[in-house]
């Protein structure tokens, strides 16, 4: 039974960073079939990318909206990083599955996955931003209620945990939102049933074995029930109200929720900026920022100025603080944005001073690396564009730790 395979589907593949963590956390996860789009450009970069490691066979480069279900191959987990949008739900329908969500959402798309097969799958494992647990701005948490509620509706308990990989000794400060569903027929599931929830959290859960917490510094513990239908909940759901009742950490069942505010605790290995480095002598010269500074300092610096909006015809007060400039090589890199890419001056690129104090941007190898991926493994697409597939990618190291725990605790378990 320990040895029994969990055939994966990998959603909004990117360049494959999901299929790279689950490979390496188990041999029991194979992936059957993945798929990746990009929306608006002819060349499918990341796609051909993913079929350049991983091979064409049972792979989709298809808007995902367009997939007929029956080309999916029977699978036991979906995955993926889906992007955080409007999940406002329009109505609901008196037959099963009646949901319309507004067209183009994808976690639409994941649900459609999920309920279209007579068997749905045991596991669902998304990632997000963590701004999901309070989104949108006019009524906080409502987007996540209703991913959870539609969730529950289908069968699943849900955990979720909001991590920032450089807590973990991860080389990167990169915080996302990373979304466990277990089905009613799983061994999983019916563990939680029986558990008080914030001993599933805080000791008994999947994120519990691999991602430590400090016990003592337990904050903003909310019990609730998510009430209403999906309709009622996008009208309704803690309208009015200026925070989200959603914390960081938490677990939803029944769609009764407990929810708290955690802080991480690990003692052990941390990678730096400065570890990923390669040799001043093996960065191509392009990757130099020769000349004057000037621009740099400026947008990585502390303003408080007058803009005017020209299209609009107004002015306003404009401030931000300063930036470390360069970065810092003995901590966590900053979090790599899709703009990386390009010698253009940046607030938000990466710079590094070099021995020789020659000022330089990452390469995309180095990119990768502060993203755990096997050096080179976007080689053949741009240096803008592998900075842009990394950007949008995952750290690999907390895919592999939740790939762990989720395997060791269905041996302990089943």
């Amino acid at each position: 039974m320990g040895l029994k395979k969990i055939r994966v589907i990998d959603l909004f593949a990117g360049v494959g960073g999901f299929r790279i963590g689950l490979d390496r956390a188990s041999k029991r996860f194979e992936t059957v079939w993945s798929n990746q789009w990009e929306p608006g450009t002819k060349t499918q970069d990341a796609s051909n990318i993913y079929v350049k490691r991983f091979g064409e066979k049972n792979h989709s480069n298809v808007d995902i909206a367009k997939v007929d279900i029956s080309e999916i191959p029977d699978f036991d987990m979906i995955v993926g990083g889906f992007p955080c949008q409007d999940y406002s739900v329009a109505k609901t329908l008196s037959q099963s599955q009646g949901i319309v969500g507004k067209k183009g959402v994808l976690w639409w798309e994941i649900h459609r996955l999920i309920s279209s097969k007579k068997k749905y799958p045991d596991f669902v494992f998304l990632e997000n931003v963590d701004r999901l647990l309070k989104s949108p701005a006019s009524q906080r948490g409502r987007d996540f209620a209703i991913i959870l509620a539609s969730l529950s509706d289908l069968g699943y308990a849900v955990e979720w945990r909001a991590i920032n990989a450089a807590d973990y000794g991860f080389p990167q400060r990169r915080r996302r939102v990373f979304i466990l569903a277990y089905n009613k027929r799983t061994t999983i599931y019916k563990e939680l049933k029986k558990t008080d929830s914030k001993e599933w959290v805080i000791d008994k859960g999947v994120f519990a074995q691999e991602f430590n917490i400090d016990k003592h510094k337990i904050l903003e513990e909310n019990k609730f029930e998510i009430q209403g239908n999906l309709v009622e909940i996008t009208d309704k759901f803690n309208k009015g109200k200026k925070n989200s009742p959603f914390s960081n950490l938490g677990v939803m069942i029944d769609r009764k929720v407990y929810s708290a505010k955690i802080t991480a605790n690990y003692h052990g290995k941390r990678t730096t900026l400065g570890d990923i480095l390669i040799p001043e002598k093996d960065v191509p010269e392009e990757f130099f920022i020769n000349g004057d500074y000037k621009k740099w300092e400026y947008l990585k610096g502390a303003k408080s100025e007058e803009r005017t909006n020209k299209k609009e015809n107004f002015t306003y007060k404009y401030a931000e603080g300063s930036m470390v400039f360069p970065d810092t090589l003995d901590k966590p890199s900053r979090t790599i944005v899709t703009g990386e890419g390009g010698s253009s001056a940046s607030r938000f690129k990466h710079v590094v001073k070099c021995k020789s104090g020659r000022l330089r941007r990452l390469t995309p190898l180095e990119l990768e690396r502060l993203n755990m991926f096997p050096d080179n493994h976007t080689e053949g697409a741009s240096n803008i564009k592998r900075a842009f597939f990394m950007g949008n990618a995952l750290v690999i190291g907390v895919i592999e730790k939740i790939g762990k725990a989720l395997i060791k605790k269905l041996d302990s378990t089943e």
